[in-house]
């Protein structure tokens, strides 16, 4: 935007020099230039005499020039006008009468706010790498960091939750959707925000299963945010007992079923039963029938499944009748 003609100009920090663009540049350009620089002067691994100055003045050059209202203040009135007010105490052409700015101090708040990240050289190493066959313009700024001294900022410890699944979704797969409560920078201050992550749990996951959202956890100035770990846990059934991919029922018969015979009806996990003819056999107290194929899915290969096994509790009566007794002792073999 053009100076008004009746202002003039105070002189103070040019912030296009300092970020080294012209007055017509885009915001692109603005964001690329801030990119460059802050990335060159980083304390973390620019530890140069000066260098910490000049992260700090490239940070409060972005933060004007990158916010029109800011930056149209800058251009008609200068730093004067733009961190005391319109010269005179007149009402400038911006709408903004009152006006004014104060650059917060903390640099790396800036920083963390561009990139999502106080530190996000490890990020960038790999794909800057890959990038500096190409002749990337940023890559030969790189290649002499990478030997230098290790970041001081350390990752945040993983945020683990229990994420408990029915059988039933886990024979099929879902989709879950878990709502986090974190810290996050904006404009220079820490908030708090609800953040949705969907985790899509595939068909035979095992309990133990990890699945990770990686620095999802809570920003703040010096920090790396932690990995956020949600881990699969089996949620108790009422009839069936997952053995890895085998889940087992437990059917109970009388002492009269198990020994004359009985039909024995076992339900799927899908729904449905099956249905067992045990009329011409005997049920022992430990026996058990493998269904094939009726359990839930292979982790790594749902086109196969596992097994339901069927167990028998056979009910024996608390006492009987010296009669009945008498007839069992007839009639039942001795070995």
């Amino acid at each position: 935007m053009p100076i008004p003609s009746h202002c003039t100009v105070a002189m103070g920090k040019d912030y296009y020099k300092i970020l080294g663009i012209s007055k017509n540049a885009s915001d692109d350009d603005v964001k690329k230039a801030y990119r460059k620089l802050a990335l060159k002067y980083h304390p973390d691994k620019n530890n140069a005499p000066g260098a910490a100055e000049k992260f700090k003045e490239v940070a409060e050059a972005y933060e004007v020039l990158s916010d029109k209202k800011k930056r149209d203040v800058f251009d008609a009135y200068g730093e004067e006008g733009l961190k005391n007010g319109v010269p005179g105490g007149g009402t400038n052409d911006f709408g903004t009468s009152g006006f004014t700015y104060t650059f917060h101090g903390d640099p790396r708040a800036t920083f963390a706010q561009f990139f999502g990240n106080t530190n996000p050289f490890q990020d960038f190493f790999a794909g800057f790498n890959d990038a500096a066959e190409n002749n990337d313009p940023f890559s030969h700024f790189f290649h002499l960091t990478t030997n230098r001294r290790s970041p001081s900022v350390k990752q945040d410890p993983p945020i683990e939750h229990d994420l408990y699944v029915a059988l039933e979704d886990i024979a099929k797969g879902c989709t879950k959707t878990m709502k986090i409560n974190r810290k996050v920078l904006k404009n220079g201050r820490l908030e708090r925000e609800d953040k949705m992550l969907t985790i899509n749990v595939q068909p035979g996951w095992r309990a133990g299963t990890r699945v990770s959202f990686r620095k999802e956890g809570d920003q703040g100035p010096d920090r790396i945010p932690a990995d956020i770990v949600f881990i699969i846990k089996d949620k108790p059934h009422d009839i069936f007992k997952r053995c890895g991919s085998d889940i087992r029922f437990t059917a109970s018969v009388s002492l009269r079923e198990a020994l004359c015979g009985v039909y024995v009806d076992v339900p799927l996990l899908g729904g449905g039963y099956v249905t067992l003819d045990y009329t011409s056999e005997v049920i022992g107290p430990e026996s058990s029938r493998r269904l094939a194929g009726k359990g839930l899915p292979y982790p790594k290969e749902s086109s196969k499944r596992g097994d339901l096994v069927v167990d028998f509790n056979v009910r024996f009566p608390n006492q009987l009748p010296d009669r009945t007794k008498k007839i069992l002792a007839d009639v039942l073999p001795q070995t």
